[in-house]
C-alpha cells in the first residue's frame, strides 16, 4: 500500500510533492509508534504510580512512628546504662564485703591458733602443776634447794 500511494500521487501532482509526502508519512509513523509505545507502557506507568503511593504511605508511617521509636530506643539505652552502673556498684560492694569476710576469717584463724597455743601451754602448765602437787613431800627437792627467806625485821 505504501508503494502504491506515492505512485498515484506522483502521477497527479508531480515530483515536487514527493519529499513532503515522505516527511508527513514519517511523522505519521513516528506518531503511531509513540502511541503504541505509550499504550504498551501504560500498565508499567500504573504500577509505578502504585509503587509511588505505597512508598509515600511508607514514608508517612515512618515519619509518624520513627521519632517515638528512636526516643524509646534512646531511653532504653539510658536505662541499660543506669542498670549497668548499679550492677557495677553492687559488684564492687559485694567484692568489698567478701574481702572483709576474708580478712575476718584470717583474723579469726590467727586468733584460734593463738588460743590453741595458749590452751596447749595452759594444759602443759596444769599438767606440770598437777604432777608437782601429787608428788610426795620427801621428793620435793626444789623446796630444800633454796634457803628460807629472811624477813625484813631480822636484818
Amino acid at each position: 500500500m505504501i508503494l502504491i500511494l506515492p505512485t498515484i500521487i506522483d502521477k497527479r501532482m508531480g515530483s515536487a510533492i514527493d519529499p513532503l509526502f515522505w516527511l508527513g508519512l514519517s511523522i505519521l509513523l513516528v506518531a503511531v509508534s509513540l502511541t503504541a509505545v505509550l499504550i504498551a507502557a501504560l500498565p508499567a506507568f500504573q504500577e509505578l504510580a502504585r509503587a509511588a503511593r505505597s512508598a509515600e504511605k511508607l514514608f508517612d508511617t515512618l515519619q509518624r512512628e520513627f521519632p517515638p521509636t528512636l526516643e524509646a530506643i534512646r531511653l532504653t539505652g539510658m536505662e541499660i546504662n543506669e542498670l549497668t552502673e548499679d550492677l557495677n556498684e553492687g559488684v564492687k560492694s559485694a567484692t568489698g564485703a567478701i574481702e572483709q569476710v576474708d580478712r575476718s576469717l584470717n583474723s579469726a584463724r590467727q586468733q584460734v591458733k593463738k588460743v590453741q597455743v595458749g590452751t596447749k601451754s595452759l594444759a602443759a602448765g596444769v599438767k606440770a602443776a598437777w604432777q608437782t602437787w601429787k608428788r610426795p613431800a620427801s621428793n620435793n627437792r626444789s623446796l630444800r634447794r633454796f634457803p628460807p627467806r629472811k624477813s625484813y625485821e631480822e636484818k
